[in-house]
């Protein structure tokens, strides 16, 4: 009896597989194309990237193994690399956060529009991000010559005497550039704020008004929030990603390197090394220690929107 237990168990499991592959087959088939993507472009070169951090690799010879030396040169004997860490925190401090609330804001304002008004909003908030190198235009209006916008206006209001050097000197440089990353930022997270905005159960917006809710911040709380966790955790993944990887802005707009480094971020840190200096091993550990603050953080923010969701 046991003898034909055992060897019906093996028929069981396979037509068990057997059938779990034709319910899902089509759904593998779909998922195929991306899962190869996303393995040959993103997990494989971070497993490159952790490899090569334990290595000295020049490009032109062997990667060769020298434990964890770069990570000891990273944190005892780079001065300008914890100028790079603190330019990079104060980014994602402050426009990581701000630039979160912003985008959910403008969603929501442009929300109570109809839905012409909402679409020509949308765009012209999106645009920025949409345009590419088209923060450019700033470099015209922070010129430091008396041509720049900037300098003009304040000149002609009395306000400056002279020209200020607003891309090259270190009291403006980092404020400048936050101010552009800023205007950048209503991203991917704004649009999937704009779409969860529209998905929402309207007969819970009725149910509230029924029932006596007091203004729109409470319906806001109780109604709208609760039912955009997914959305905002998405906006907060591409938040973070965005303010961490501040950096071919801040060189195009005030040099590489920048005056006394005052805008130098891990991002030109690892192109510093990697693409100038040709040290591929030590620009791999910047890069995994970058990867590891970003992971870091998502978790963080992960579990914070985990509790207040909870609560």
């Amino acid at each position: 009896m046991s003898m034909k237990n055992g060897g019906e168990q093996p028929v069981l499991k396979k037509k068990k597989i057997y059938k779990w592959l034709k319910l899902q087959g089509p759904s593998l088939v779909f998922l195929a194309p991306f899962t190869i993507l996303f393995v040959l472009f993103t997990i494989l070169p971070i497993l490159a990237a952790v490899g090569l951090s334990f290595t000295y690799f020049n490009m032109v010879d062997s990667p060769a193994f020298v434990g964890f030396d770069n990570y000891i040169r990273m944190l005892f004997d780079d001065d300008v690399f914890f100028i790079a860490l603190k330019n990079t925190a104060v980014f994602a401090m402050i426009t990581g956060p701000v630039s979160y609330i912003l985008s959910f804001l403008t969603a929501w304002l442009i929300n109570e529009f109809n839905r012409f008004v909402r679409t020509i909003l949308t765009l012209v908030f999106y645009l920025p991000s949409l345009a590419g190198n088209v923060y450019f235009v700033w470099v015209y209006i922070f010129s430091g010559d008396s041509y720049g916008l900037l300098n003009d206006v304040l000149i002609r209001l009395g306000i400056l005497s002279d020209p200020q050097q607003w891309l090259s000197d270190t009291k403006y440089m980092l404020g400048v550039v936050i101010v552009v990353i800023l205007w950048l930022s209503l991203g991917t997270g704004f649009l999937a704020f704009v779409a969860g905005l529209q998905s929402m159960d309207r007969e819970l917006f009725e149910a509230a008004a029924i029932d006596g809710i007091p203004n729109r911040f409470a319906e806001l709380w109780y109604i709208t929030l609760p039912q955009m966790v997914p959305q905002l955790l998405f906006g907060a993944v591409m938040q973070i990603s965005t303010s961490f990887a501040v950096g071919y802005e801040c060189m195009n707009l005030t040099g590489f390197p920048s005056t006394d480094y005052a805008t130098h971020t891990l991002v030109l840190h690892i192109l510093d090394f990697g693409q100038v200096r040709f040290e591929m091993g030590y620009a791999c550990a910047v890069a995994v220690f970058l990867f590891a603050m970003m992971l870091l953080m998502w978790k963080a923010v992960n579990k914070l929107l985990s509790v207040w969701q909870e609560g």
